[in-house]
């Protein structure tokens, strides 16, 4: 036990103070050796198990999140210090949307928020996740956004797209104009970064833009006259937020995760109590630096999900108002569109599991 505990010493003291005797002679690392023989007979192995304790400690998980209210709203969690009370160390990175998922798809991250079709696309042709939480669906953010004189999407026939093929947009403007008897194939799309949306617009080279906000506000600013000619309450459901989490932390740390998604739940029910108001939209704006009330609006056409909403939600069903239905609608489109070749097994992208066991625990209270 001796030996154990002086060789666990020497390990441990060695790495926490390397820097110390490096370039040193050997007289004086020969003096160190000594020190910790005596060290260990004098009963520091305790401390050798502390120091094992200390340098073994959890990473935090770490999360990619971006500009969407939805995922913004981590920041609430965050500032209020609630992981913390939680007992889980988290570290948010805070990037842009496709580069969180590139993040996430190189292994840099644990986590990622996501929408449901792009999970798939992460998943299809880069690395697969799981759904552990559902924040909220879009509800008006998401808009293809008309240059003067295209009223609807009947006018856009025979005209000109702007956005970013095989995201969700696309689907949106898809479904948006078969569910008005449209043809979709009667739009001609011109692949365009969703950040540069609003400078095509403005350009006159396309005659509508699709796009989410900040980009699809952006637009009707920068393009007087123009106007949403559909947008995501359209059709509720048809995208869903999510935190997507590589699947090896979710099952090596489960009480992690699940620590995370009741610190979700709190910050669901603080935006939906009028009462906070203010302080969170002081809060969303001030991370993406523009002013409350140029915040509300965003926040007003993004529906959070508390948890008595999303739990039907999670239910298996077939159309929008089901998880599994709107990400089956979001898969086939991604076949369609070539983004991946043959449909996934969507049943291994979500698991309800974590928010089930939280609304079970709340009833044992």
């Amino acid at each position: 036990m001796l030996n154990n505990c002086r060789s666990l010493v020497r390990a441990i003291l060695l790495s926490m103070f390397s820097t110390i005797f490096i370039n040193q002679s050997k007289n004086n690392m020969l003096k160190f050796n000594n020190w910790v023989g005596k060290a260990t007979r004098t009963g520091l192995c305790a401390l050798a198990l502390i120091a094992a304790n200390v340098l073994s400690a959890k990473e935090p998980l770490k999360i990619g999140y971006s500009d969407w209210p939805g995922w913004v709203a981590w920041q609430i969690g965050i500032d209020k210090g609630w992981f913390e009370e939680e007992g889980v160390e988290v570290n948010f990175q805070w990037m842009d949307y496709v580069a969180s998922m590139d993040a996430y798809a190189a292994g840099l991250i644990d986590a990622v928020t996501m929408t449901n079709g792009d999970a798939l696309v992460t998943g299809g042709t880069g690395k697969p996740s799981v759904a552990i939480l559902i924040s909220d669906y879009s509800n008006g953010n998401d808009m293809v956004v008309g240059a003067p004189g295209i009223d609807s999407l009947a006018d856009l026939q025979g005209k000109k797209v702007g956005l970013e093929e095989g995201f969700v947009i696309h689907l949106l403007l898809i479904k948006g104009a078969e569910a008005a008897g449209i043809d979709p194939s009667t739009f001609t799309i011109v692949n365009t970064p969703t950040n540069e949306t609003p400078q095509v617009l403005a350009s006159g080279a396309v005659d509508a833009i699709g796009a989410w906000q900040p980009n699809s506000g952006q637009a009707l600013k920068t393009v007087a006259n123009s106007k949403p000619i559909l947008t995501s309450a359209d059709l509720p459901g048809i995208i869903y937020d999510l935190l997507s989490v590589d699947p090896e932390s979710l099952e090596k740390r489960r009480d992690d995760w699940m620590k995370v998604v009741k610190v979700w739940y709190r910050i669901a029910d603080f935006l939906n109590d009028e009462e906070n108001i203010d302080e969170a939209l002081a809060i969303l704006s001030a991370r993406v630096a523009i002013s409350p009330e140029e915040y509300e609006p965003f926040l007003a056409g993004t529906y959070i999900l508390n948890l008595e909403e999303v739990l039907p939600i999670w239910e298996k069903a077939e159309g929008l108002k089901s998880i599994y239905g709107s990400t089956a609608i979001s898969d086939e489109f991604n076949v369609s569109a070539g983004v991946y070749e043959e449909p996934l097994n969507i049943d291994q992208y979500l698991d309800p599991s974590l928010t089930l066991e939280y609304a079970e625990s709340l009833k044992a209270k």
